[in-house]
């Protein structure tokens, strides 16, 4: 039994959770931005719960579902595209002569 009973700490040679989401932050820094993105249409959709009118709940639900996750395939997109800039147009840009 541990005798710090309120606390978990990663055993010795990982990383802590806020050590390790800096770096998967770092590897791909459009993962946040999705997230971050679905979190604000979804706290958008339920401020505006109470003014939908007519509109039944489920539609209302299916809208927000849908407009969070356009927002997140638009960043995964986003990173996709820049992506493919870093490693294929810049890259030849900066080697004319190799080929």
């Amino acid at each position: 039994m541990s005798a710090n009973k309120g606390w978990w700490a990663p055993p010795e040679g990982e990383d802590s959770v806020s050590q390790k989401f800096l770096r998967k932050t770092r590897e791909s820094p459009l993962v946040p931005v999705g997230l971050g993105c679905c979190l604000a249409v979804a706290a958008y959709r339920i401020y505006r719960l109470k003014a939908r009118g007519s509109t039944k709940m489920s539609i209302h639900l299916i809208h927000t579902r849908v407009a969070a996750q356009a927002c997140a395939v638009g960043a995964v997109m986003l990173g996709a595209v820049y992506t493919m800039y870093r490693d294929y147009i810049k890259r030849s840009a900066q080697d004319p002569g190799e080929k």
